[in-house]
């Protein structure tokens, strides 16, 4: 996502509001205002979610541009060939390279990229423009624990959004633990109080070898 001008093609155009705040919204190459585009983005004026969503939504739209597909006859097939396009797992052909010479999407911009169409395809369907599209959008699922500990009543709650262009969330290995008798083996090794107390204190919050390893391979220890 970048801010350089744009000439021949959808941009997203920055306004400063009369309280020196600043909104944006999508114009047209000869820059009339997108308005489909700007009624949605209206909805999250004065946040930095707009920034993000206009520029994220633009090129959604100028891949639509490219695909001669319209709002009104974009399917779900179709958003999901383009989340593939721009980083995320799908199966299934994709079409054409997108956005050529950059690099795909990371977790977080599909993410956010994911909500951004989510929202922006149910507020057309809210004004009655490809309803179809909004019904296979709005979907729910059933809580997980982490879902309830999060929210204030979390045990009254049912179901909650989906969202089927969701990347699927990455799953973090669980950290590397040291071999049994480290601890013992780092105390024997290094030479000064501070030390001792650093490996102390760190054995007591969970040693990880990611934290140990430069006094390790100073003290010559292996960590196996």
């Amino acid at each position: 996502m970048g801010s350089n001008l744009v000439i021949g093609d959808l941009r997203v155009q920055p306004l400063t509001r009369g309280n020196g705040g600043r909104s944006f919204t999508v114009v047209w190459p000869e820059g009339a205002v997108h308005e489909e585009a700007d009624r949605f983005l209206r909805g999250f004026e004065g946040s930095g979610t707009q920034r993000t969503y206009a520029y994220l939504l633009v090129d959604h739209l100028r891949w639509l541009e490219r695909e001669c597909l319209r709002l009104d006859g974009v399917s779900l097939r179709d958003l999901e060939r383009y989340m593939g396009i721009v980083g995320a797992q799908v199966r299934g052909p994709l079409g054409e390279p997108w956005r050529p010479g950059k690099r795909p999407y990371g977790q977080a911009a599909l993410t956010a990229a994911a909500a951004c169409l989510k929202g922006f395809y149910l507020h057309q369907a809210a004004r009655g423009v490809n309803e179809e599209l909004g019904r296979r959008l709005d979907k729910t699922r059933l809580p997980i624990r982490a879902d309830r500990n999060r929210a204030v009543l979390g045990h009254l709650t049912r179901d909650l959004p989906a969202n089927p262009l969701a990347p699927r969330p990455v799953r973090r290995r669980h950290p590397k633990m040291l071999p049994d008798g480290a601890r013992d083996q780092l105390l024997a090794v290094v030479h000064t109080a501070r030390d001792r107390l650093v490996v102390t204190w760190l054995a007591d919050g969970g040693l990880r070898i990611a934290w140990v390893r430069q006094l390790s391979e100073v003290s010559g220890l292996r960590m196996g």
